[in-house]
């Protein structure tokens, strides 16, 4: 290929720099800077073809800032390739990103000075603009700048490092003035700030974060040494049926977006569509036009400058406008009763599951008349409910309606399969296994339904989460329990000095927080972790490793917010608590099952010796109301190279589109195994987008890696409920749980949702279904693979496509979402970031 273009290319030409002198470049040139970045790769990549591709797009007095970009470019389309083009991108990518905070190329010689000079005057910068918090210099700034590992750059794939650098890296008028691993240490010197020692504790927070074993959420890779350190990720509020306070609320939303907080509102309080207002003695419009204001004011909002408000309403399914609110995400409709910007989600009493499993009746009815079913739970609120029945019969209620259970979750059904929404959301569930149940009700989840905290008009739940990268931690095919725990600890205590150091966007976030101080210590990597084990996803053993790996982060995580209470003191409401009754997660099963009056199955089982934690609690109490919850990761798991949280593979390639631009994905675990059997080769590539991600239909592939590899929508949903059963017995507060299923059968989708209930789980989150969308395959040859991308599987079980539902006798559920299917896009990607 470089031959034949050998002419072309043998001209020099110039490139422009900063200072506008101009410096001569050759391909000889261009190949030197290439196969420096390749250094280690060089038997996966071709350096000929990476030159002579870029040298198509270079000419005489390009910037210096776009001939960087310009070899970049053309090294990321061959990831799909091998993984190593993506480590060779990133090191080229960071050749740039050091061009144009220091002005400087890339010389090994001077590289860790440089590095460790644009640190500092980095901070200074920060400041001297006003961005950063001038008690950095507070910080012995040579110290931290010797303790800076320039090779952990390495790490960034160069999805991860784009996203870094788009996203994350600090810049004023355009410009970056912050390197990565200078990124990973001003978050930790925002996080060591009230830090007795804080420089030996920010490079221990350093050391954590850089080498991607814990990754901060993103508010607090954003804000963390900012002068408005807004660090935390969930913001909750509760929305009292009161003119001034609804307006209140919508404002406070504003607030918590502005300042990159993803918020959830629970609107159940606010009386129903013709409810009497005394006031002004007419009748009430309802929650609807409320959430359309709310909507509005969401999609006003850009979150830190990078990315786009984001909100969730949720409503408890016996509120008299419910069935409105299952409309909210339609494409048809008065507009002014439509929320398009806005996730929605059902809060969910045990009742109503089982006035549809026993095929009765449900009665809707307008909060101001029955306004303590949104404070209670269990069998105070069946007893409560079922009284109000009979009040309505006898007349004493003015505003209900009645219809079947079944009818109304039927639609609840088809509308989450035709818009994605509303996810539902089990109100007894998160309450009765709430460790601060002593204190206050939980209202509703939030925005991606892992975090259950109490709300009031008082107290605006406010969560600070990071995640553990799971993949880190399996050494030699077994689990590194050792640096596990060392890394629970020092993540434990960064989400801990999170709510002391946190800028609060309202006062009742600031109260509930410093006094309840909840964290939600998560995952990500679930999937690396099996990979590494060689443990398929649908496999009892995979359930049993999850099982362990979330038990061993729970002993941990507990015990770590115990030995931060005898350091620091017990949280202000920890009296009277579950931790204070030695009531820990596991043991809430039986609490839960009690209450509703049926068995709820204890998956997996304890594997440590829990004694030594509940001692620890008993004798200090507990820093943290809550310690646990596992959120999506979307972003953070990209940063780090690893599958989001508790998932198991999207397609093990496909393309991926985010605010940073377009990337191939390709699963690097699957093409190690390839070539160990001498099977990766440009037309196993093309077979696999052909077939869009999925290896089951390749009958070279042996059966036993085709079983390693099953992508999302190849496993039953149903044991991923059971998965995630299992790891929830240890979790107090939840997890964001996608249901990934193909096909379009309702009876399918009724036995997810009511399996995961049954099983205890107390939230759900989207519902992914495979939409007719596929990987670009404008590169395959059409002689070969044809001239269209629609095919016909033979196998529905596993073949990649949306399929009428194959149950031998279809329900109401099955025709009516069928009827969906036929005139609406399913697809909500896990492949794109604006869905997470």
């Amino acid at each position: 290929m470089v031959n034949q273009n050998t002419k072309l290319f043998d001209k020099n030409f110039y490139v422009t720099l900063k200072d506008m002198t101009t410096v001569s470049f050759s391909s000889s040139d261009i190949k030197k800077l290439v196969a420096r970045a390749a250094l280690g790769y060089e038997l996966q990549v071709d350096i000929d073809k990476i030159v002579a591709t870029a040298r198509q797009s270079m000419f005489d007095f390009m910037s210096m800032k776009d001939f960087n970009n310009v070899i970049v470019l053309a090294t990321v389309p061959f990831s799909e390739l091998d993984q190593a083009y993506s480590f060779v991108a990133a090191r080229l990518l960071n050749h740039a990103i050091l061009y144009e905070v220091t002005g400087q190329s890339y010389d090994e010689a001077t590289y860790q000075s440089v590095y460790q000079s644009a640190f500092m005057q980095g901070i200074h910068r920060g400041i001297d603009v006003g961005l950063f918090d001038a008690a950095l210099l507070s910080y012995d700034l040579a110290y931290l700048a010797q303790a800076l590992q320039t090779d952990r750059d390495d790490l960034f794939g160069y999805l991860g490092l784009k996203t870094i650098y788009a996203g994350y890296l600090q810049k004023f008028d355009d410009v970056r003035f912050e390197l990565p691993q200078a990124f990973w240490m001003r978050i930790a010197m925002g996080l060591a700030m009230n830090e007795q020692d804080k420089n030996k504790k920010a490079v221990e927070f350093y050391d954590l974060l850089s080498k991607m074993l814990f990754v901060s959420s993103t508010p607090t890779l954003l804000h963390a040494g900012q002068n408005k350190a807004q660090l935390s990720s969930c913001y909750i509020t509760f929305v009292d049926d009161d003119l001034h306070h609804i307006f209140k609320c919508i404002g406070d939303n504003a607030q918590m977006s502005k300042w990159s907080g993803g918020v959830a509102n629970d609107w159940t309080a606010l009386r129903g569509t013709g409810a009497m207002v005394t006031s002004i003695n007419t009748c009430s419009q309802g929650v609807i036009p409320f959430l359309n204001v709310a909507n509005s004011t969401t999609a006003a909002i850009n979150r830190s400058g990078s990315r786009r408000g984001a909100v969730c309403a949720y409503l408890e399914s016996w509120h008299y406008d419910f069935e409105d609110f299952l409309d909210l995400r339609r494409n048809t409709g008065d507009e002014r009763r439509r929320t398009h910007d806005m996730n929605t989600a059902a809060w969910i009493p045990d009742l109503f599951m089982k006035r549809i499993e026993e095929d009765a009746q449900w009665t809707l009815f307008s909060p101001e008349e029955t306004p303590d079913l949104h404070e209670i739970y269990g069998k105070k609120f069946e007893e409560q409910y079922v009284m109000y029945e009979q009040m309505a019969e006898e007349g004493k209620i003015k505003l209900f309606k009645k219809m079947p259970a079944k009818q109304l979750w039927r639609k609840l059904l088809t509308r989450l399969f035709e818009t994605g929404h509303p996810w539902p959301t089990f109100k007894d569930a998160c309450n009765v296994r709430s460790p601060q149940d002593h204190v206050g009700v939980i209202h509703s989840s939030n925005l991606c339904t892992e975090i259950t905290l109490n709300t009031s008009r008082e107290e605006t739940a406010v969560c600070n989460i990071g995640s553990l990268n799971l993949a880190k931690f399996i050494k030699n095919g077994e689990i590194n329990e050792v640096a596990l725990a060392d890394a629970v600890k020092i993540a434990m205590r960064m989400l801990d000095n999170v709510i002391d150091i946190n800028f609060y966007p309202t006062i009742e976030g600031q109260v509930a927080n410093q006094r309840h101080r909840p964290v939600g210590l998560g995952v990500m990597g679930l999937q690396d972790a099996l990979f590494q084990l060689r443990v398929p996803f649908d496999s009892q053993e995979a359930m049993d490793y999850s099982d362990q790996l979330i038990e061993m982060v729970s002993y941990y995580a507990i015990l770590a917010s115990s030995q931060l209470a005898q350091e620091r003191g017990q949280y202000a409401s920890f009296k009277g608590s579950k931790w204070d009754r030695n009531i820990f997660p596991i043991d809430t099963i039986a609490l839960l099952s009690k209450e509703r009056g049926m068995q709820i199955p204890l998956l997996g089982k304890e594997t440590k010796d829990w004694s030594v934690v509940r001692q620890a609690v008993q004798k200090y109490g507990m820093r943290n109301s809550n310690t646990m919850a596992i959120a999506p990761t979307a972003t953070i798991s990209n940063i780090s190279g690893s599958f989001p949280c508790i998932e198991p593979i999207y397609k093990n390639l496909y393309a991926k589109a985010n605010s940073s631009g377009e990337f191939a994905v390709l699963n690097s675990y699957l093409v190690d195994d390839l070539k160990k059997l001498n099977l990766w080769n440009e037309q196993m590539r093309d077979r696999i987008k052909y077939y869009d991600g999925s290896i089951q239909q390749i009958e070279e592939i042996p059966a036993d890696i085709r079983s390693l590899y099953k992508t999302a929508f190849e496993i039953d949903p149903e044991w991923m409920v059971k998965m995630t059963a299992a790891r929830g017995k240890w979790i107090d507060q939840s997890q964001s749980h996608n249901v990934f299923m193909q096909g379009v059968s309702g009876k399918k989708l009724h036995d997810v949702y009511m399996a995961g209930w049954k099983l205890g789980l107390k939230t759900f989150y989207y519902l992914r279904t495979l939409a007719v969308s596929q990987v670009e395959k404008s590169t395959l040859d059409a002689q070969k693979y044809g001239f269209t991308q629609m095919r016909e599987y033979k196998d529905s079980t596993t073949a990649p496509v949306v399929s009428a539902s194959q149950d031998n006798a279809p329900t109401d559920e099955n025709q009516e979402i069928e009827e969906v299917a036929k005139k609406s896009c399913r697809l909500i990607d896990p492949s794109c970031d604006s869905c997470q």
